[in-house]
């Protein structure tokens, strides 16, 4: 089983940045990784995914504005989000997938608001 653990959430102005971390208990090499937001009263969406080989995909939102990437040898994914908005404020989930396993985070909570 891997534990996965978020951080680096915050509250944040309107414009600004924040760098998401995922530190897993485990390898996360064969995992598809992705990052995951809710919103109250909503379902958990996609924000971005990034393959065991690399290629990364974004929901709409996040295209250009937000980048995903991974260090398998320190078994961390990032989420590096640039010019946020407010309705970019959620819980931010991690998840680790691969056939037959799904694995969440705790979340963080990412607050935009002057």
């Amino acid at each position: 089983q891997v534990q996965l653990v978020e951080s680096g959430g915050g509250l944040v102005q309107p414009g600004g940045s924040l760098r998401l971390s995922c530190a897993a208990s485990g390898s996360i090499s064969i995992y598809y990784m992705g990052w995951y937001r809710h919103f109250p009263g909503k379902q958990r969406e996609l924000v971005a995914g990034i393959s065991s080989g690399g290629n990364t995909n974004y929901a709409d939102s996040a295209k250009g504005r937000f980048t995903i990437s991974r260090d398998n040898a320190k078994n961390t994914v990032y989420l590096q989000m640039n010019s946020l908005k407010p309705e970019d404020t959620a819980v931010y989930y991690c998840n680790a997938w691969k056939v037959g396993t799904n694995y969440w985070g705790q979340g963080t909570q990412v607050t935009v608001s002057s």
